[in-house]
């Protein structure tokens, strides 16, 4: 079937009109040959790319947004931002939750093992009894969680 694509895209650029989407299409195919039949040699490889571009409308929604940042400073803190929470959704952990227990442990973790809070250390970090002890006695969290009897 990959073989008949590839001959079908052959046989309409020929017929395609220069400059248009399908003959941009075709070229974009033919150029792409070898890529577009990798997964053949390689099982573990999906047909499509969805993963990829999933990981892009990010960006490409945020594009507009980020327009308005302010300053170069600011700039700079949303890219981090967005790279955390990027970082969540690659490992697997809840934003929200991490960010919320994050700074609650930041401001007293020691500086040496700050990559320890990073999202591909955490899951581990939760374990440890340090960490669990400074989360369950944090105030802030308590209330964030509804624990607490002011939350109520």
């Amino acid at each position: 079937m990959v073989d008949e694509f590839f001959a079908w895209c052959a046989q309409q650029a020929e017929v395609a009109l220069d400059g248009s989407p399908l003959a941009a299409a075709l070229t974009y195919a033919t150029n792409q040959k070898a890529a577009l039949r990798r997964f053949l040699d390689d099982g573990r490889l999906p047909l499509h790319n969805n993963i990829s571009e999933r990981a892009l409308r990010r960006e490409a929604v945020g594009r507009k947004n980020w327009l308005f940042v302010g300053s170069d400073d600011g700039a700079r803190a949303n890219t981090l931002f967005v790279s955390l929470l990027a970082s969540c959704q690659m490992h697997g952990i809840e934003p929200l939750g991490y960010l919320r227990d994050l700074l609650c442990l930041l401001p007293s973790w020691p500086r040496p093992r700050v990559l320890e809070l990073a999202p591909a250390s955490w899951q581990e970090t939760l374990k440890q009894p340090e960490a669990q002890q400074l989360l369950a006695a944090n105030l802030f969290r308590r209330i964030a969680l509804g624990e607490h009897p002011t939350a109520m």
